[in-house]
C-alpha cells in the first residue's frame, strides 16, 4: 500500500512539473499538453510493461522474469515468488509420484489402481504378468473386462474384500494368484495380486502327505487289531495262534519300516548337501553289498549279470548311497518274475558338463512301467499298482528316497521303461576330485 501511495504522489509531482514546463514554456495551453503528454506517456510505459508482464506468464521461466516499471514491477514480484512456489509443489508432488510407482515397481507382488469406475489407472510389471495386462493399450480399461474369471467378477462385484481370492492366473492355468482388493481415497480402489503357486502346492502335497500317511497306516493297524481282538475272544489252537501272530508280525514290521522310511526322508530334506559336508566314500565297494544283498533275496530266481569298477570314489554319506543304490537294486528283484535277467553296473563316465561320475545302472527285464507314470515315480507314495506294490512289501518311499540322495549328492536319476520291456535306472554320482582321497566311510559303515 505505501509503495502505491508513493507511484500515486509521483505521478501526480511528474505531471505537476510537466505542467510547470509546458507554462514557463509556452503558457496555459502549453501546460494543459504538457501535463496530458506525460500521462499518455506514463500509460504506454504501463501498458507495455503489462504486456510483459502477460506474455511472462503465458510462458513462465523464473530466469526470465520481465523487467517492467511502476506498480507492475511489484505484481511481477508477488507473482513470481507465487509462480515459483507453486512450481516446488508441483515438482515435489511429480517427485512423489515417480518414486511411489518406482517402488510399486519394485514390489514382488503386482500392483492394479482403479479409479471410481473400476477402470485402470496404473499398474506395475508384475500385476502385467500375473493378470495378462498391458499398461500401454489397457490402462482407461474396466479391469472386470480384462479379466475373465467368473470367480474374479463376482469378488469384484461383492464389495466384501476382507479375504483374498485365490485364482488360476488368466494366461497360465498352472500358475495360482491370491487377489486382495483394498478401498482407498475417492472410491478408487487397489488391486493387489501374489503368486501363491508354491505355497498352495506345498499345501497340496501337505494335505496328500497326511492323507497317504493316514491310509498307509490304517490297514496294518486294521489288521493288528482283528487279529488281537480274534486272539482275545476265541478259543484258537496252537497253530492258529501262531499263523495269528506271524501275519500281526508281517503288519507291524510294516508299519516300522514306513516309520524308518518317513524319518530318513524328513532327515535327508533337512540335512546340508552331502557332497560338500560329506566324507569319501568307496561307490565300488557299496556297489557290490548291494548286489550281494541282491542275491539273497532272489534266492537264484533270477539271472545275474555284474560288471563293477573297482577303486571309484565319490564325496558323501555312505549309508545314503548305499540306501539308493539297494532301493533301486531290491526294485528290480522284487518287480522281475522268475528267470528274469538282471544287469547290476558300476562304471566311470562324464555328465553332461563334462564331469567325471560314476554311473550305477540297473537293468531288468521286469513289467516295466508305462511313460505317464514315470515322471511321478519319485513322489511320496505315489505307485503305478498299489495291490503288486504292497504285495511285495514296499511303502511307496523308496524312489522318493533315492531322489533325494542323488540330489543330495549332486547327482542325476535318470528312468527309462516300456510295458513289459523292463526298466533301466541310472544314477550318476561326481567323483572325488582329490586323486589320493581314502575312504572315511566304507559299506560297514554305512550298515552299521
Amino acid at each position: 500500500m505505501t509503495a502505491l501511495i508513493f507511484r500515486l504522489v509521483f505521478f501526480a509531482l511528474t505531471l505537476g512539473a510537466a505542467s510547470i514546463v509546458g507554462q514557463m514554456a509556452y503558457g496555459h495551453q502549453g501546460a494543459v499538453l504538457f501535463a496530458i503528454g506525460a500521462a499518455v506517456l506514463n500509460y504506454a510505459v504501463q501498458v507495455r510493461s503489462g504486456r510483459k508482464v502477460a506474455a511472462w506468464l503465458d510462458d513462465f521461466t523464473p530466469e526470465n522474469i520481465p523487467r517492467v516499471t511502476g506498480w507492475w514491477d511489484d505484481l511481477a514480484a508477488k507473482l513470481f515468488r507465487y509462480l515459483r512456489l507453486h512450481q516446488r509443489q508441483q515438482q515435489a508432488l511429480s517427485n512423489a509420484l515417480v518414486s511411489f510407482r518406482t517402488a510399486a515397481q519394485a514390489l514382488p507382488d503386482g500392483v492394479v489402481t482403479l479409479n471410481a469406475q473400476g477402470h485402470i489407472s496404473w499398474c506395475n510389471d508384475t500385476a502385467q504378468d500375473h493378470l495378462g495386462l498391458k499398461l500401454g493399450t489397457d490402462i482407461g480399461q474396466p479391469l472386470i473386462n480384462l479379466v475373465r474369471n467368473p470367480a474374479f467378477h463376482k469378488y469384484i462385484s461383492s464389495r466384501s474384500w476382507e479375504q483374498p481370492l485365490v485364482m488360476s492366473a488368466p494366461r497360465s492355468r498352472s500358475k495360482i494368484l491370491s487377489v486382495q482388493l483394498v478401498s482407498y481415497g475417492d472410491n478408487q480402489v487397489l488391486v493387489l495380486t501374489r503368486d501363491v503357486t508354491k505355497v498352495e502346492k506345498l499345501e497340496r502335497m501337505r494335505r496328500d502327505f497326511i492323507a497317504n500317511v493316514s491310509h498307509e497306516l490304517k490297514t496294518p493297524l486294521t489288521v493288528l487289531s482283528g487279529f488281537l481282538e480274534t486272539i482275545r475272544d476265541l478259543p484258537l489252537s496252537p497253530e492258529q495262534q501262531k499263523e495269528y501272530l506271524n501275519l500281526m508280525y508281517t503288519q507291524a514290521n510294516r508299519m516300522q519300516n514306513l516309520v524308518e522310511d518317513l524319518l530318513a526322508l524328513s532327515a535327508l530334506e533337512s540335512a546340508p548337501s552331502a557332497s560338500e559336508h560329506g566324507e569319501t566314500v568307496d561307490l565300488s565297494q557299496i556297489a557290490q553289498r548291494t548286489v550281494d544283498d541282491a542275491m539273497q533275496l532272489s534266492g537264484g530266481k533270477h539271472h545275474m549279470e555284474v560288471h563293477i569298477a573297482p577303486g571309484l570314489l565319490a564325496m558323501g554319506n555312505g549309508a545314503e548311497v548305499l540306501s539308493a543304490f539297494s532301493n533301486i537294486v531290491t526294485n528290480a528283484v522284487r518287480y522281475t518274475p522268475e528267470n528274469g535277467a538282471i544287469s547290476v553296473s558300476l562304471t566311470r563316465t562324464e555328465n553332461e558338463l563334462g564331469r567325471a561320475c560314476a554311473a550305477f545302472v540297473v537293468k531288468d527285464t521286469g513289467i516295466g512301467i508305462s511313460a505317464e507314470h514315470i515322471p511321478r515315480l519319485t513322489e511320496r507314495f505315489y505307485r503305478v499298482d498299489r495291490s503288486r506294490s504292497r504285495e511285495s512289501g514296499g511303502t511307496g518311499l523308496g524312489l522318493a528316497i533315492v531322489k533325494h540322495v542323488v540330489q543330495r549328492h549332486d547327482g542325476e536319476l535318470d528312468i527309462q521303461s516300456k510295458p513289459n520291456q523292463g526298466s533301466t535306472f541310472t544314477i550318476l554320482m561326481p567323483l572325488a576330485k582329490a586323486a589320493g582321497a581314502t575312504v572315511t566311510n566304507t559299506p560297514e559303515d554305512a550298515a552299521a
